[in-house]
């Protein structure tokens, strides 16, 4: 379109700019038309295409590409309807603060409390939990089954990869003494404690309570609560990292992410796990299901989970294994079948985002990604390590040798490294988790991500762990690896971009990509790195439409 028929130009003025585009780092001034950047820098090369004029809204704030959250789940707006039992203060979408509990004992309370509000007939869910924190004794359905009632009680551990529930749930799902599945805890006796790890065992329960946090997921009421969260965190693209691909839900997803209203770009990836190794099953349902797809819906990837999670114990890892001598983790997909399901991935072209947290996962990844490229080399695959989060130096060296992309959970480094440090891992593997530094200093695509609702979703709260690494207890945890403010910040825009293959539509301020902005209070880059957590949000854009950060949330 030439200058002179180009219509629609808004030229929105800032106190600062910042880009993320190395060739022009900042600037004041930005045009949008038609939802795209037309130009950026000072005030005479933004209006060079001509404009209806100067908007000033944000002429005294700071803007940035609008944050993305390259590893969440849209289950972070369906977690809140049920009840948080974790060890941390959570704010909720409407601001309200839920108080962290530091006992069984008050998890119990809360439970029983909440059991209270249940209709008839109504199962007692709840999210959160994390046992790590609350000394050596397990919980087990001798605490839960002292909330009154007949229902089922169920929690999810905040990994999502345990829960504990009560007797009457597991006996409404059918686990017994003589149920034969990995990952079913049990007292001496033979008898299961009521601790479930891992898909395989948690599974008759997630069918008998109808797997809300999936299912619930692509609500028109659960989605609108997502994007409350994403705005308050000025986050402009998020990923749902295990999508069903159930036709009715991603009709529900394509119909809302449509709406004018709707502020955030959602990337969802194919649950691979539900799959299995009937990879056909899974391309041809995804390739039908793309028809869906439009400027702020993008499916084509695919998520696989090959362990667990650290702090549960069920993540795979190599020798000297658990330091509290717990015994190795649980494989979600074994190596044999791995190495077969990432091979027809590979093979039909498809973009892989790998969850793996112990290095020995990350090993047996490796190898069958290593494998996969060997019998069809292909350039620009962009297969990411998900999580990542034990990878020595000498597995970031094969990661840079066969061309993938991390996205480092830097979140565990505040909210369980002294766990990490402490009882699960050790000082020495603790230290070296979530290696920004390495993977930068080899040259390896990285991002960094909160994994939300596993943990808040807050980009800015993560770029301060990756910058600062300090743990709960103010604990510096592998100084060595912090990066600074400028390449945390390329990490949650462009890095975060580039591992999901949308880095040529969002990810910096740049001429013909969306215009997607996080507005600001001040610039990250003038603040102590200490204080990035802090950084003050006032709204976001999308595609040219302003998003405010309603004043309470302030």
């Amino acid at each position: 379109m030439s200058r002179d028929v180009m219509q629609g130009v808004t030229v929105y003025k800032a106190r600062k700019i910042l880009t993320m585009n190395p060739a022009q780092p900042v600037a004041t001034h930005v045009a949008v038309c038609n939802g795209r950047i037309l130009a950026v820098g000072a005030a005479e090369q933004a209006e060079a295409w001509g404009s209806a004029g100067t908007d000033e809204r944000y002429a005294e704030k700071v803007l940035m590409p609008g944050l993305v959250e390259g590893h969440c789940h849209l289950h972070e707006g369906v977690v809140w309807l049920y009840v948080y039992v974790g060890f941390y203060d959570r704010r909720g979408p409407d601001g309200s603060i839920w108080k962290g509990l530091k006992t069984t004992k008050e998890v119990v309370q809360r439970l029983a409390q909440a059991q209270q509000e249940l209709n008839p007939g109504q199962h007692l869910i709840a999210w959160g939990f994390d046992p790590i924190y609350l000394g050596q004794q397990r919980m087990s359905i001798n605490d839960l089954d002292d909330i009154p009632g007949e229902q089922a009680v169920v929690i999810m551990h905040a990994s999502m990869h345990l829960m504990n529930v009560n007797s009457v749930a597991l006996r409404m799902a059918g686990i017994d003494r003589d149920t034969d599945v990995e990952g079913i805890t049990r007292f001496e006796n033979g008898e299961p404690t009521g601790e479930l790890c891992e898909f395989a065992a948690m599974f008759p329960v997630i069918r008998l309570i109808g797997n809300p946090f999936r299912s619930l997921g692509q609500s028109a009421e659960c989605l609108r609560l997502f994007g409350q969260i994403a705005v308050a965190a000025g986050v402009t693209t998020a990923t749902d990292l295990v999508n069903e691909l159930q036709e009715a839900s991603i009709l529900s997803l394509a119909q809302e992410t449509r709406r004018n209203d709707f502020p955030v770009r959602i990337v969802p990836a194919a649950s691979g796990l539900l799959f299995g190794r009937d990879v056909e099953a899974c391309l041809s349902r995804l390739e039908s299901l793309k028809a869906n797809n439009h400027e702020k819906l993008h499916l084509g990837a695919v998520k696989l989970v090959v362990d667990g999670a650290i702090q549960g114990f069920t993540a795979r890892v190599l020798w000297p294994g658990y330091y509290n001598g717990a015994p190795n983790g649980i494989w979600v997909i074994s190596p044999a079948d791995l190495s077969y399901i990432v091979e027809q991935y590979h093979k039909a072209g498809v973009q892989l985002h790998i969850h793996t947290n112990g290095d020995e996962a990350t090993e047996v990844t490796l190898d069958a990604l290593e494998r996969a490229l060997a019998l069809q080399p292909r350039l620009d695959h962009r297969h990411t390590l998900q999580h990542c989060q034990m990878a020595s130096p000498a597995q970031y060296r094969r990661i840079k040798k066969l061309g993938l992309c991390v996205n480092l959970f830097s979140n565990h480094i505040f909210y369980w490294g002294d766990a990490h440090t402490e009882t699960t891992i050790g000082p020495d593997r603790a230290n070296r988790m979530n290696a920004c530094a390495t993977a930068q200093h080899l040259g390896i695509p990285f991002a960094i991500h909160s994994d939300a609702p596993i943990t808040p979703l807050a980009p800015f709260f993560t770029a301060w762990c990756a910058v600062n690494r300090i743990t709960a207890s103010g604990r510096v945890l592998g100084e060595s690896e912090r990066i600074s403010v400028a390449d945390a910040l390329r990490a949650i825009t462009l890095g975060a971009a580039y591992t999901l293959g949308m880095d040529d539509k969002v990810g910096s301020v740049e001429v013909g990509k969306y215009a997607d902005f996080c507005v600001l209070e001040d610039d990250p880059l003038s603040m102590a790195p200490e204080s990035l957590k802090d950084v003050v949000i006032i709204g976001t854009m999308v595609g040219g439409r302003a998003f405010d950060v309603p004043r309470a949330s302030l």
